[in-house]
């Protein structure tokens, strides 16, 4: 569960941050247009990877689910009528894998901690 809901707080997370850098309202609606694609691409690749299975694991599910929601989102946009230019790619890619993968990382980190008597 936490997993999925760190997921698409991130997602939208990035959704907002990628507005606020280019002076975009930040109205529910504006942040919804904005990642709605990623989000709906989101949940492909839970579907898809079943993530459910490990929903901390960094390889093989993170990985794949971070691919296909950069790729989904990106297709999703681009059909939407909005644009993918070369450098949105690019930062999209960095920080969803930022994200995405960062955030089980840190949580298996934490929890293969050894534990003190």
């Amino acid at each position: 569960m936490y997993a999925a809901i760190a997921d698409l707080v991130l997602v939208v997370l990035f959704a907002l941050s990628g507005r606020s850098s280019h002076s975009e309202s930040l109205t529910a609606a504006g942040v919804l247009q904005t990642a709605w694609p990623f989000l709906a691409a989101l949940a492909i690749g839970w579907l898809v990877c079943r993530m459910w299975r490990a929903p901390l694991a960094v390889w093989p599910q993170g990985v794949c689910l971070w691919l296909i929601t950069v790729a989904g989102g990106m297709a999703l946009r681009i059909l939407s009528g909005n644009t993918a230019e070369l450098p949105f790619v690019i930062v999209a890619t960095l920080v969803l894998a930022l994200f995405l993968l960062g955030h089980r990382l840190l949580a298996t980190f934490v929890t293969r901690r050894p534990k003190r008597a």
